[in-house]
């Protein structure tokens, strides 16, 4: 314990004369979790619409105005023809388009069913899906408040008896649990929250050992009467500490910026960031066994960090994935902090419910540790 200890003081010190690793444990994990935080939201607002009124009756305007005064759309530009709306569309200066026929205001006094084209730019698709969940409803929601305000409709209707032929009707009355409000930014942040500590944790430890190696000082320490493992966990340790300093940042950055709940116990969320940078620290040393530069280590890692944030379900939901695809998450230590995290945060749960989580990260760190020591002690020998 002596000698690990002399150690782990000796790397503090080289760490407190590395300024640019100081800030890059602050400055980028701050950034990129805002970053996630604010611009990876799949709730679409505000989107272009350009309108052709074929009609030019109150009904046709009042339409016009129930559509592109909600925060779904807003008017970019009125056309002529439906030609120059496709233009548009293909330009991307619209994302949608609203056709109105002639006779519109007619036929909806009428009683009549007249026909509105909506065109939607399906270059993203996902865009367009929520821009046509978008139109629909506030079409219904404009019919019926026209229907409304059209007259009073009596309908005779029998007290005595019930009326056996009228057919029944289900109501659907959604209840969102967890996030009553539809917050997108609490998913996104508390899957990120797994991304950062473990690309974050990997670079640095792969940084650090490489850069050992580098400067030719690993032969020095072999001299000492350290052995291969002390040596190992003399680099681990201060990496860790610092690391888990920067999980509190993040945490209340989330807690204070993003205004995400704690339902849950916060020593739970804790101890399962402890294993995820753990985790991170294991995948650095890892890459760095099979490295003698720091770009290789950088090259490397661009083949093992972009794969495990893609598939981690920190930013999309795992059931967006292929089923084939699906199983291979849980081979992804992201996966399961994302789901401590989400489910601790957001529900409440306890460790009853998120111990397999928490024992796959200790499988996960055990394993890429012992894996690393093995690997460095190989090369050293």
């Amino acid at each position: 314990m002596t000698r690990i200890g002399t150690l782990i003081k000796k790397e503090f010190g080289q760490i407190r004369r590395d300024k640019r690793l100081l800030i890059s444990l602050i400055i980028p994990p701050t950034i990129q979790l805002l970053l996630f935080g604010f611009a990876l939201n799949a709730t679409v607002d505000h989107l272009r619409m350009g309108v052709v009124d074929f009609d030019h009756t109150i009904q046709s305007r009042d339409l016009i105005a129930a559509m592109t005064e909600s925060r779904a759309f807003r008017l970019a530009n009125t056309y002529f023809s439906a030609d120059q709306i496709g233009q548009a569309l293909a330009r991307s200066e619209l994302e949608a388009g609203m056709v109105i026929p002639y006779n519109f205001g007619r036929d909806m006094e009428r009683g009549r069913q007249p026909d509105v084209q909506i065109l939607l730019n399906a270059v993203n698709a996902n865009t367009a899906a929520i821009a046509q969940g978008y139109a629909a409803r506030l079409l219904q929601n404009w019919i019926q408040v026209y229907s409304q305000q059209g007259g009073v409709h009596a309908q005779y209707r029998p007290i005595a008896a019930n009326d056996v032929s009228r057919q029944g009707h289900v109501l659907m009355h959604p209840a969102f649990l967890f996030n009553p409000g539809l917050v997108t930014s609490w998913f996104i942040v508390t899957g990120s929250f797994g991304v950062l500590l473990i690309l974050n944790g990997s670079m640095i430890a792969s940084a650090a050992l490489v850069k050992e190696r580098e400067a030719g000082t690993v032969e020095q320490l072999l001299m000492t009467p350290a052995g291969t493992g002390e040596i190992i966990v003399a680099k681990i340790a201060p990496l860790f500490l610092l690391l888990c300093v920067m999980s509190l940042f993040a945490t209340a950055l989330i807690k204070v910026v993003f205004g995400v709940p704690f339902r849950g116990s916060f020593v739970l969320v804790l101890a399962g960031a402890m294993l995820c940078v753990l985790s991170g620290i294991g995948i650095g040393t890892f890459i760095a066994t099979f490295t003698k530069s720091a770009q290789q280590a950088q090259l490397l890692a661009f083949f093992v960090n972009p794969p495990l944030a893609s598939l981690s379900g920190a930013l999309t939901p795992v059931e967006a994935m292929p089923q084939w695809m699906q199983p291979l998450t849980a081979l992804n230590p992201i996966r399961h902090f994302g789901i401590i995290t989400r489910s601790v945060l957001l529900k409440g749960s306890g460790f009853s419910a998120v111990w397999p989580h928490m024992l796959a990260l200790a499988a996960f760190t055990s394993v890429l540790l012992t894996l690393s020591v093995m690997r460095f002690r190989k090369q050293l020998g």
